[in-house]
């Protein structure tokens, strides 16, 4: 039951000096993230938004060029004229 405690005061110790992200305490897969952000971009612009280019961009460059929704410019190949 120590051993227990312990790990989750690691944890949350590590959550603390990681302002809280748990990409930094878990790892995390570059493309899964650059697929999640095409999604909430695409929910967040609509039509705007060419959500499947994004996505197709993600495979293409493995999650190397990550979409961020509030940069115009990392948005920017993705946006469409309607």
């Amino acid at each position: 039951m120590a051993g227990k405690m312990f790990a989750i005061l690691v944890l949350v110790s590590l959550a603390m000096l990681t302002n809280g992200s748990p990409a930094v305490i878990t790892g995390y897969d570059p493309l899964e993230l650059c697929i999640e952000n095409c999604a909430q971009c695409k929910k967040m612009l609509g039509a705007w938004f060419d959500g499947p280019l994004c996505a197709e961009s993600c495979l293409k460059f493995r999650g190397k060029l990550i979409p961020d929704c509030e940069d115009f410019a990392s948005i920017a190949p993705f946006i469409t004229k309607l």
